[in-house]
């Protein structure tokens, strides 16, 4: 699909918020989340020495380096084939109707293997995205407006549960998403698969969804269900 569809100018209200807080302010509300109930744990790292990321996929030294499709010069280092098409999906989505991001507000594949949660380790293997990590960095929640939450999960419902949010976690990254499935599983692969498809449409995809439709409020709530099921069995 092509990008004529997608709103030319996108607010992102905690920019403007942000603005008129002040440096202090400004400060405050970052390490708080904008609902100001939480601000980021003191997580120390440790050394993530095993050969696999905590979701089971190889630890890797490179992956590509994926532009993504309307957002500029905003780039994905992730692992590449379905792990790629998936992200690019979840980043475009986050992009259109959250907040419009800027190079160098999507952190990828790393090599530092300094973890403060295990679920960090998954950059290691290319196949963790961290969406403005200094906004929502690990410990602080409720960063997220209550329309913007329903676009996240909707996300996560796109990708049918392929894709974990860092939310989720007992100790939250709300920057945080994450492959959810071994490199074994075929949901990644069909998943992957419906996305692409959905570029040929202009009708389907990322910037052609109303996360607010009732059906797909019922499958995000469903996954989210779902999701914190699995996690606490």
């Amino acid at each position: 699909m092509t990008d004529s569809s997608i709103p030319t100018r996108i607010i992102d209200r905690r920019r403007v918020l942000v603005s008129g807080l002040g440096i202090a302010g400004a400060a405050t509300l970052l390490a708080g989340g904008l609902g100001g109930t939480a601000k980021a744990a003191d997580t120390p790292g440790s050394k993530w020495k095993n050969k696999t990321s905590a979701n089971g996929w190889p630890v890797v030294q490179t992956t590509g380096i994926h532009p993504v499709e309307g957002a500029g010069a905003l780039t994905a280092s992730v692992l590449d084939g379905d792990v790629t098409t998936v992200f690019l999906h979840v980043i475009r989505r986050y992009h259109y109707e959250i907040a419009r991001l800027e190079k160098g507000e999507v952190t990828g594949h790393t090599t530092q293997h300094t973890v403060a949660q295990a679920y960090e380790s998954n950059h290691l293997s290319g196949t963790a995205v961290a969406i403005r990590p200094e906004m929502y960095p690990t410990g602080a929640k409720n960063g997220f407006f209550a329309d913007e939450l329903t676009v996240v999960r909707d996300i996560l419902a796109d990708c049918e549960g392929v894709v974990r949010w860092g939310g989720d976690e007992a100790t939250p990254k709300e920057s945080h998403f994450e492959i959810a499935v071994g490199p074994r599983d075929p949901l990644l692969g069909q998943v992957a698969k419906k996305i692409a498809a959905w570029t040929l449409s202009p009708a389907a995809g990322a910037g052609a969804t109303d996360a607010t439709a009732a059906p797909r409020l019922r499958a995000s709530d469903a996954l989210k269900r779902r999701q914190k099921a699995a996690r606490s069995s």
